[in-house]
């Protein structure tokens, strides 16, 4: 410990004060020994420092921020250069607004296209995003200040993403939830870990030492702290032993109490609490910002980082008869709401409140573009109605359309279609947009669509453009970045970072997501995304739209001499064509004799290369010892499984351009037994229907009841959403206004994230985000209330809290302490 001296001065009171926050977004200072606060701030994508007092969810505007593009945007980019600078310039921009953790990036694998925030996520593929991750976290902490890679672990869903348990097979949670983290932890070293509100197999993240001390600590070698998510520390004293440091946000001393009383006990060693409090101090005093630190940043240079982030992460996904670029003063209709009103980020506490917006309708007179107009076209919700004062008139946007040679058609998915603590219920763009790109294509057919979105939407429309570019949510300086790849000023070079199903019903978790009670059964197991497509259904996998790692340019690349070892692969790309452009190539290994289940291929290598027209580049990529690995069961480590492996270099999951054949040796016998004969469904992949027998052989137990017990009573990890069925008359009447609150803002489009985070919410939450107005036993006599006792639940309740006030001003700190 580095901080004994310091500790020994401490009494048992402050020790449990530090553990937790003070108010919303800061940790707790102790004047008398000169431990000061740091703060904390939201900024996966850009800084959300609220400018007001917090509110009580902390869900109130932030200061001016650059708002970049977000996870699933840059992601497309595969560029970890381009990510660390993004992650850089986050940091300057932290220091000035003098925030000491930003509360990002989120590294969440997508095992579902309808997460909705898997915009705030990188992959459906645990190496690209752990990749990325490290990038970001190194671009971060370089300025000084902390990054928080969230939310660990195995959170893939926002419906009751407090409550749930995610119940999920150990090759699973380690070969693909759990990886991108290690390699982030591994490579970057972040100064936090942010704990994830969901239980992870029966036990809730923030207090689950297997994944905090056993996992995250021992084996990864973690230095930091863990923070819980905001709300997500069931049980302080558990948290603490477990190995969680910083419970968030503060509770006004209550969970500081809890702990004492555990201290005092004997519930909670000394000596764990002084180890975690020497932590936390480890990372307090190393995010300091000096006091003579600038407190602006160039925001127009910050802008053009902006820009050029948005630039390598637009994927062109269809160019029929090279449609683009589009020659100078070609004649074009601007046709879309999106024109207008671009949609750049997700909804929720990653709102970033940019300091300036780009727009296509704004822009176009300097793209060399001859604009014949502009319409909305559409309402974006879906809805006949006007948009401010200009009409959203149908007719007209076709009228415009008819005198132009080209439409520039910009759609997308609506606010309420990706935001946090609501799931996507389907992967279609709203249908009024369809229904006018149809008719537009009646009248002429040269469309070029331009698709805002944070994720997998479904195109049984595609053969009414001629070309498709995705724009995804670019971050506020995405319009221009748009345009210069329209007009050729930049060759596209993104390639998507997760796959594009025909259909949602073919995602893999179709019947399985997401889990609408107790739990969420990952059933799938391994087969995430592409390791699903690319191995199910034969040799030509399942079809999709666009594979992942898929992307076109405006020139073309070729592969040759590929060099294999046991020390990693290389090979030459060269630019083919007539436009200088940059080439991702992946790397992908595969074992096709295995004996068990395995994906057809794994990406386990990428390299991003610029070349000028006619330019070669011998590149180098080394494997590691994440590369041949598999997690055993039986061993309960990692191992290698011997055998002639097939190393592939791809332009994406479907299109190998080189492969070879690499003898890999095992390092010590793993498991001998047979998968096609105990796990017949996870061997041929075919895993959308797994019987509950064979999910119990994989798991290796019975799984727990997934369905709520509608006649026992509720207790303080039920949630909000479960009042419907509780025993009190005034529980259901209070259900029934939150429910219908919360369809109210559905239908507007507009999500209402307050209503959204409390209905998700388990009835404890009520304590941990109430501030200094509810504790744990006032909780208890609430749940007497809820439970069909209003009077004896009245009268604990008001005992509780009158208790509650006398206890907390007994032991209020002269010099800090328990904030009251």
């Amino acid at each position: 410990m580095r901080y004994v001296d310091l500790i020994d001065r401490m009494n048992r009171t402050e020790k449990a004060s530090l553990l937790s926050g003070l108010g919303f977004w800061q940790t707790m200072p102790l004047e008398r020994l000169a431990i000061p606060s740091i703060f904390l701030a939201d900024g996966p994508h850009g800084i959300r420092k609220q400018m007001a007092e917090a509110d009580q969810l902390g869900l109130n505007p932030g200061v001016p921020a650059t708002c970049f593009p977000t996870a699933s945007a840059i992601a497309n980019s595969w560029n970890t250069t381009l990510v660390e600078e993004v992650g850089r310039t986050l940091g300057e921009e932290a220091v000035a607004y003098r925030v000491n953790m930003i509360l990002g990036p989120g590294l969440n694998i997508k095992r579902s296209p309808l997460c909705g925030r898997n915009f705030e996520y990188f992959s459906e593929d645990p190496h690209l995003a752990g990749k990325l991750a490290a990038a970001s976290i190194r671009g971060i902490q370089s300025a000084g200040v902390a990054a928080c890679p969230k939310h660990f672990a195995a959170n893939s869903q926002e419906l009751l993403r407090m409550a749930s348990d995610s119940v999920v097979d150990d090759r699973a949670l380690r070969e693909i939830y759990l990886t991108a983290f290690e390699i982030a932890v591994k490579e970057a070293k972040p100064w936090a870990v942010m704990s994830s509100y969901n239980k992870v197999n029966g036990v809730y993240a923030n207090e689950n030492r297997l994944l905090l001390r056993d996992i995250l600590k021992d084996q990864w070698g973690f230095g930091g702290i863990v923070v819980s998510d905001w709300g997500g520390g069931n049980d302080c004293c558990a948290g603490v032993i477990a190995g969680s440091h910083l419970e968030m946000p503060g509770t006004a001393g209550n969970s500081a109490m809890e702990l004492l009383d555990a201290l005092e006990s004997g519930a909670v060693s000394e000596a764990v609490a002084d180890e975690r409090v020497d932590e936390l101090l480890t990372t307090i005093f190393a995010v300091q910002i000096p006091k003579d630190a600038p407190t602006t940043f160039d925001t127009e240079a910050h802008h053009r980082i902006a820009r050029k982030a948005a630039e390598e992460s637009i994927v062109l996904l269809k160019n029929e008869n090279a449609i683009l670029p589009l020659k100078k003063g070609s004649k074009v209709a601007l046709i879309g709401d999106f024109a207008e009103t671009p949609r750049f980020q997700g909804a929720g506490s990653s709102q970033v409140n940019a300091t300036k917006v780009d727009s296509a309708l704004a822009l176009i007179g300097e793209s060399g573009l001859d604009c014949a107009g502009f319409q909305p076209g559409f309402e974006r919700q879906g809805k006949p109605k006007t948009k401010n004062t200009t009409p959203v008139n149908r007719e007209a946007a076709i009228a415009l359309a008819k005198q132009a040679d080209l439409v520039l058609f910009y759609m997308g998915l609506d606010e309420i279609g990706e935001t946090e603590g609501l799931d996507r219920s389907d992967l279609r763009v709203r249908e009024n947009q369809i229904e006018l790109l149809n008719a537009i294509h009646q009248v002429n057919p040269n469309i070029v669509a331009v698709l805002h979105a944070g994720s997998v939407v479904e195109t049984p429309w595609l053969d009414q453009c001629r070309a498709l570019v995705l724009v995804a949510l670019s971050g506020q300086a995405g319009a221009g970045a748009v345009l210069d790849a329209l007009t050729g000023k930049i060759c596209p070079s993104g390639k998507l970072s997760e796959t594009w199903p025909l259909t949602l019903k073919d995602s893999p978790a179709f019947y399985y997501y997401p889990g609408r009670e107790k739990t969420a059964e990952y059933r799938e197991s391994i087969f995430v995304g592409y390791r699903y497509y690319d191995t199910a259904g034969g040799s030509d996998g399942i079809p999709v739209r666009f594979p992942f790692g898929f992307g076109l340019s405006y020139t073309e690349f070729s592969y040759s001499d590929l060099s294999l070892n046991n020390e990693g692969v290389s090979f030459t790309i060269t630019n083919a064509g007539k436009t200088a452009g940059a080439e991702i190539a992946q790397v992908y290994v595969s074992l096709p004799d295995s004996r068990l289940y395995r994906a057809k291929k794994e990406l386990k290598g990428f390299v991003k290369v610029f070349l000028q027209s006619g330019e070669s580049k011998t590149v180098n990529i080394p494997f590691d010892d994440t590369t041949f690995r598999y997690f055993d069961t039986e061993t309960k480590g990692f191992e290698v499984e011997g055998g002639a492996y097939h190393v592939c270099i791809g332009a994406s999951s479907h299109d190998i351009r080189l492969s070879g054949a690499l003898q890999v040796d095992s390092a010590k016998p793993g498991s001998q037994r047979n998968d096609a004969a105990t796990l017949p469904s996870y061997f041929s992949a075919q895993v959308k229907q797994v019987s509950d027998d064979e999910f119990a052989r994989l798991l290796g137990r019975m799984p727990p009841p997934s369905r709520w017990n509608r006649s026992a009573l509720l207790c303080r990890e039920d949630s909000i959403a479960q009042l419907f069925y509780a025993k009190s008359l005034f529980a259901r009447f209070v259900w029934k206004i939150l429910s219908a609150i919360k369809a109210s803002s559905e239908a507007k489009g507009k999500p209402n994230l307050n209503i959204l985070f409390i209905y998700n919410m388990p009835l404890r939450g009520i304590a941990k985000m109430s501030g200094q107005v509810v504790n744990m036993p006032m909780i208890d006599a609430i749940l007497e209330i809820v439970n069909g006792h209003f009077f004896k639940g009245l009268d604990h309740l008001l005992k509780e809290y009158r208790r509650m006030i006398k206890r907390r001003k007994s032991i209020r700190l002269q010099n800090g302490g328990i904030y009251v």
